[in-house]
């Protein structure tokens, strides 16, 4: 039985780095997608507004289990700036019949904070 598309935000911890995803988790194509954020952020050592990300105005297409990664920075320096750590993303998409999607997703990066990791070395 097919299901609705279902698109969600996502920032996923990996050995010390951040990402935010937008990933559509259901089994149907997402259309229109856009994310809005109560509050910017900053990745690339500050020099960047990860927030305001074409990526987040509008995917025109989401393909099902489909995932779209965007770098935000080192753990070490996004907390280091003292970058917001509550965020509240809207997610916004349709499906292929035209039906409106709508939620809230509320992420807490302050956990991340006291993860340990291990850096790894980088080989040519």
């Amino acid at each position: 039985m097919p299901v609705d598309p279902e698109v969600i935000v996502d920032f996923v911890f990996e050995d010390g780095l951040l990402f935010v995803a937008v990933r559509n988790i259901g089994t149907r194509p997402a259309y229109r997608v856009s994310t809005r954020f109560d509050k910017p952020f900053h990745g690339l050592h500050g020099s960047r507004e990860v927030s305001a990300l074409r990526l987040f105005r509008n995917i025109e297409f989401l393909a099902p289990g489909r995932e779209i990664r965007a770098f935000v920075d080192t753990s070490a320096a996004y907390f280091g700036r003292r970058e917001p750590t509550k965020l509240t993303a809207e997610v916004a998409y349709r499906s292929a019949s035209g039906e409106r999607h709508q939620h809230t997703i509320r992420h807490d990066l302050g956990i991340y904070r006291e993860l340990a990791y291990v850096e790894r070395e980088v080989r040519d």
